[in-house]
């Protein structure tokens, strides 16, 4: 699985198989032990404000109030530009005069339909920089998107990383079935592991829903 252009794929495999477990415990006992080797930039990651900036937050700093139990908001653009051969770009007026502070923003793009394919990596939809001002301006905790990148990865400056990592907002990527999320009415979660010194990680990011059951086992 290649997340993004240039950076390698997982490996995931075996430190300890359960046929080689057996040599060291009772006859039928066994285990496994697995191996990643990754990058941080894996799958669906989050990126913390260490990710852009040298003094930042590193995923160890992140508060929970900003990655756990989040009232979430999907903001779907009246208009999915890249599939109307318009403008890949997600402006400020998007996200006018609606709810965002407090929230987990998430913007759904349409485009994680191409994920694992060639087109994925090309032409993505993404925020503008006074989308990112807006954003901050307005208060929001957190800000996803299912798409390969919430910049232009056209600009080198990455205005949309800098405003929003700048102000501790966390950023989450190639999120996934936004389309199974109601705009307002759910809580949104998308929690790391704690490592010092670095800036992303993968995550399972996940809405609840206010009205689900909860199915006891």
């Amino acid at each position: 699985m290649i997340t993004y252009p240039g950076l390698p794929s997982p490996v995931i495999g075996d430190h300890l198989s359960r046929e080689q477990s057996r040599a060291s415990y009772s006859p039928g006992t066994e285990f496994h032990i697995g191996r990643i080797e990754m990058v941080a930039n894996t799958g669906t990651y989050i990126d913390s404000p260490f990710h852009r900036y040298r003094e930042g937050m590193d995923l160890s700093a992140l508060p929970l109030n900003r990655l756990a139990n989040l009232e979430g908001l999907v903001v779907r653009p009246p208009r999915l530009t890249i599939f109307d051969g318009e403008s890949r770009a997600i402006d400020a007026g998007a996200f006018k005069n609606l709810p965002v502070a407090d929230r987990a923003v998430l913007v759904q793009t349409g485009w994680s339909r191409y994920w694992n394919s060639e087109r994925y990596f090309e032409d993505h939809p993404f925020l503008t920089e006074d989308a990112a001002i807006l954003l901050r301006e307005s208060g929001a905790k957190l800000v996803g998107i299912d798409s390969l990148n919430i910049d232009d990865t056209s600009d080198g400056q990455r205005p949309v990383h800098s405003i929003l990592l700048e102000a501790e907002i966390p950023i989450v990527e190639h999120l996934t079935a936004l389309d199974r999320l109601p705009v307002e009415g759910f809580r949104f979660f998308e929690v790391p592991v704690k490592i010092k010194g670095l800036g992303s990680f993968p995550v399972r990011a996940f809405g609840l829903l206010a009205n689900a059951t909860r199915n006891e086992t």
